[in-house]
């Protein structure tokens, strides 16, 4: 066969590919709900009309119904918007909108193990014991509200340091909630001099902040190409893999010093519920779905929080009549000398609708956190496939017009009756709900709660930069970029 005859049959070949391709999609796209025309294997993924959807929902919404279909890449993801579309999946049908979609980054750290998997035993089991062992180490209860009001103090002398200077809190902040959990997944906490801990929560935050950014998406969807080119991606795993390494030494060292009888933590719960399986090639506690564990408690339970707590920061510099009110809150209700307890919560109402509505106007970039319809499934009139990704943005809940008075507006109201109680919403969301909702919401309610009212009972916060007429969106992407709006300034009360 000459060169010529060759060319021309590979040529038809590739064409013969990319038309059953074509011809796939579309009949995929025939079975799902409506949406933006995709490119040809890029999907919408280019498109700045759909991505990212927290910016482009609401005009999506007006166009398709609050249920439409995107496409990262080759791959359709069902989105779901506004309260009563998101709680009829998640919780009205939540065992077929309960599994989770594979995550191309979290597969090539993980190799499939840990608490964020698809296998549905391996994620009931692990999430069963952890939920249990966490609550064991005092989760929701008055041991582990001390073990965060101690560590709040260590931050307070840490930020008072920084009196009189611009400064960025992060790494403080970061350092302070990573010791909660350290407390509880390793037994001990860690110095904010230890210089060896610092670098590996610099690694933590730069692993969160390029999972949540649009290069992972890309990753995501192209993951067999991506693998061998260069780019931002090859960094995180090299320092992921130190991360693991770090956990394994720490895991090693209480191989050889556990106690069964007196379990330290949730390392030592774990090792002991590992020698009571039987060992088999499928046991769910293994060394490697231990190390993923521990690995997903350290990040998740980390950044999510410490995100949160930056933003309500930026809240309060932006708006310091609420902060001047919350303060006055803490003064009447605690005072200045005693820190105050998860007890005082229900006395603040104030300050409790102040955090509920700072974490409804937190704006997240949730599209890289796909479930998926474990079953074909009947839903709202549309027929969606077994496995196809699904997308709830919880975004468009917690600006639903018809649950929230003043959606676009940052106002407590939302969560305060006529009285000044305090008043919960239905359509709050911000720890998910159904099946895959955060096994962590109690722990980080507390936390929440008590960083923010003790650095509020110590400090007043300022923006080193005058924001003028920013929103709080838009401070808060300035200050992830590391922006004008980054540094505060902090005043002892």
């Amino acid at each position: 066969m000459d060169a010529g005859v060759a060319g021309i049959l590979s040529l038809f070949l590739i064409l013969s590919i990319i038309c059953f391709m074509f011809w796939k999609n579309n009949q995929k796209r025939g079975q799902l709900p409506p949406g933006p025309d995709p490119w040809f294997l890029l999907g919408n993924l280019w498109q700045k009309d759909v991505l990212p959807l927290h910016k482009s929902y609401q005009k999506l919404c007006k166009k398709y119904g609050p249920v439409f279909t995107i496409w990262l890449g080759p791959k359709a993801a069902v989105v779901l918007c506004g309260y009563e579309a998101v709680r009829d999946a998640l919780v009205g049908h939540a065992e077929e909108f309960g599994g989770r979609a594979a995550i191309a980054i979290h597969e090539r750290v993980t190799d499939g193990y840990g608490l964020i998997t698809g296998s549905e035993k391996k994620w009931r089991e692990l999430r069963r014991f952890t939920i249990a062992t966490l609550r064991d180490f005092g989760m929701g209860k008055k041991t582990m509200a001390q073990r965060v009001q101690e560590e709040a103090q260590y931050l307070v002398e840490a930020v008072a340091n920084m009196e009189g200077e611009a400064f960025d809190p992060m790494s403080r902040i970061r350092h302070a909630v990573s010791n909660v959990v350290c407390a509880v997944v390793f037994g001990s906490r860690f110095s904010y001099e230890d210089k060896a801990f610092l670098e590996l929560l610099g690694m933590m935050g730069n692993y969160s902040h390029y999972f949540m950014s649009p290069f992972a998406q890309v990753y995501n969807t192209f993951s067999g190409i991506m693998c061998y080119l260069p780019g931002p991606h090859n960094k995180v795993f090299t320092e992921s893999e130190k991360l693991k390494n770090f956990i394994r030494k720490r895991i090693d060292s209480h191989k050889w010093t556990l106690d069964p009888s007196c379990p330290r933590d949730y390392i030592d719960c774990f090792l002991i519920k590992s020698e009571k399986e039987t060992s088999t090639s499928g046991n769910v506690f293994s060394s490697e779905n231990l190390l993923m564990a521990v690995f997903d408690l350290f990040g998740a339970g980390t950044m999510s929080i410490v995100n949160a707590l930056l933003f309500f920061l930026l809240v309060m510099a932006k708006f310091p009549q609420i902060q001047a009110r919350v303060q006055q809150e803490i003064e009447k209700v605690v005072g200045a000398i005693h820190a105050p307890g998860m007890e005082d919560r229900v006395r603040m109402p104030y300050t409790n609708a102040v955090i509920h509505e700072m974490q409804r106007s937190q704006s997240g970039q949730i599209e890289n956190f796909p479930r998926a319809v474990t079953r074909r499934t009947e839903f709202w009139g549309y027929t969606i496939p077994q496995g196809t990704a699904v997308i709830p943005v919880f975004g468009s809940v917690h600006s639903d017009p018809k649950y929230w008075e003043t959606p676009e507006e940052f106002n407590p109201g939302h969560f305060l009756d006529e009285k000044g109680k305090f008043r919960p919403n239905e359509a709050f969301m911000p720890f998910s709900a159904g099946k895959r909702m955060c096994p962590g919401e109690g722990l980080a309610r507390m936390e929440l709660f008590l960083f923010f009212s003790t650095l509020l009972q110590n400090f007043t916060f300022k923006l080193a930069t005058d924001p003028q007429e920013m929103d709080i969106l838009s401070l808060w992407m300035d200050y992830q970029n590391k922006g004008p709006y980054s540094k505060f300034h902090v005043i002892r009360r």
